[in-house]
This record gives C-alpha cells, sequence and structure tokens, in this order.
C-alpha cells in the first residue's frame, strides 16, 4: 500500500456554474413548450462541480478502469458494509470509471467531468486509485489498492474539524 499525504485544494468556486447558466438564458425560447423543457430538465451532468461539497462533505474518490476491475469491487465492497460511519463523517464516495457509469450517490456523473478528475488528480485511465478529499478542499490521503474504511475513519477521526464535529454532535 502507498499512502501519500498532499495537501492541495481541489474544489473550484461555484461561481462557474452560475456563469454557465446564466449565458444559457438568452438562448432559450419564449415559447411555453421551452418552458417545460428547462422546468424539467436536469442540471447539465457536465456541471458537476467539488466545489459545491467544500466544508459540507468529505470526499472518497474511487477510480477505476471499469466496475468488473476487482480491486474497484473488493473497494465498494467494503464500503458497502459501512454506510453509517460514511455518513457519521459526511463522507460521500465517487465512483470515476474509464468505462462505465461514474457515479456520486447513486447519481450518474458526466464521462467529461469523470475525465476531468481524473486529468486533475493525475490518474491514468487503466489505475485504480482511492483519494480522500478533506472539507477543506485539500487531498488528505491517496492509495493504489483498496483501503478498509476502519484506516480511513481513523485518520478522519484524527483531523481538528472531525474532532469538533464529535464534541458538537456529543460522540
Amino acid at each position: 500500500m502507498t499512502l501519500t499525504r498532499i495537501e492541495q485544494p481541489v474544489f473550484q468556486s461555484a461561481g462557474s456554474t452560475a456563469t454557465a447558466i446564466t449565458s444559457l438564458l438568452p438562448h432559450l425560447k419564449n415559447t411555453e413548450q421551452s418552458y417545460k423543457e428547462v422546468a424539467s430538465a436536469q442540471p447539465p451532468k457536465a456541471m458537476f462541480n467539488l466545489g459545491s461539497y467544500q466544508w459540507k462533505n468529505r470526499l472518497l474518490l474511487v477510480f477505476a478502469p471499469t466496475e468488473n476491475s476487482p480491486a474497484y469491487q473488493s473497494q465498494m465492497q467494503l464500503l458497502q458494509r459501512q454506510a453509517a460511519g460514511l455518513n457519521d463523517r459526511d463522507l460521500l464516495v465517487i465512483e470515476l470509471l474509464k468505462e462505465g457509469k461514474s457515479r456520486i450517490q447513486k447519481q450518474v456523473i458526466d464521462e467529461s467531468a469523470a475525465a476531468q478528475l481524473r486529468n486533475r488528480f493525475n490518474i491514468s485511465s487503466e489505475e485504480f486509485s482511492v483519494i480522500l478529499v478533506g472539507k477543506d478542499g485539500t487531498q488528505k490521503r491517496r492509495d493504489k489498492s483498496p483501503v478498509a474504511p476502519d484506516i480511513i475513519f481513523k485518520q478522519i477521526d484524527a483531523m481538528p474539524m472531525r474532532r469538533q464535529e464529535m464534541q458538537q454532535r456529543g460522540s
């Protein structure tokens, strides 16, 4: 297991999302049909932005070539058994696959957004990697093989922000 501690910001500002949406408004037609389409449309998947999670959630990015990757399957099985621990630590799992559907909490992420995250964290398309991002937006941990949730939980529980959360929650 390779562990590298890196403190680097990974979140982007949410302003780019608002700018993108605002730039689309003049192109909408003034018809009832257009309004219905806009009202019922889901936000564009490509607008996925890590910055929207800063100060709210910790993120566990799980990169893999496919869902059939043995390392990916092992990691996901380990995490599925720890839903309460993930929830207690405000930890969201983001699955980023080269082939197949990338997801966050069962919501599909656009392929281009997954590719951008892969580039941002310098992960090759055939590589398995697990990256922990803290609420402050910095990378806290990077592993090249599946990692047990209790190891991740111990690291999170030692963080000053988490200690403060535990005191406030009376844990």
